[in-house]
């Protein structure tokens, strides 16, 4: 009885998975981008709806720099002024934003004197401004 040799069988590289892979990545970047483009259709009347809210565009950024300076956009304005130029600002657009961009090196109650500023002119929607923990790092992945 003669005896054969073992033959392995040769390696192939499977390309049918690989496929399904790249087609799904496809799909899930497709999906991704899309969710991050805004969708401007026709023009359209649209229903009337009782919960929605208008979103607000119209930004009033309130800074307070590291050498204690106030400025209402790029306005330098002294601190007691500060609630009649917001006033007039927010009185132009009720539904503006007012974001609050205050250094890191200042105190909390300096900040929340302008956030008190801000409500006591009639804002309604208010926020701060801050930079992400990892910007630094993130930035340096990019580049």
């Amino acid at each position: 009885m003669k005896i054969s040799a073992y033959q392995p069988k040769k390696a192939r590289i499977e390309i049918i998975p690989m496929i399904d892979t790249m087609f799904f990545l496809l799909v899930f970047f497709m999906i991704a981008s899309l969710a991050m483009t805004t969708a401007k259709g026709m023009p359209v009347n649209l229903p009337k709806s009782s919960t929605a809210t208008e979103r607000p565009v119209v930004k009033v950024v309130l800074t307070l720099t590291k050498s204690g300076s106030y400025y209402v956009d790029k306005q330098r304005v002294p601190f007691d002024q500060l609630y009649y130029v917001l006033q007039e600002r927010i009185k132009n657009n009720p539904r503006a934003v007012v974001v609050i961009n205050c250094d890191k090196n200042q105190t909390w109650d300096k900040g929340i004197q302008l956030a008190d500023e801000a409500k006591r002119a009639g804002a309604r929607y208010l926020t701060i401004a801050t930079e992400p923990r990892n910007a630094a790092a993130l930035s340096d992945k990019l580049f």
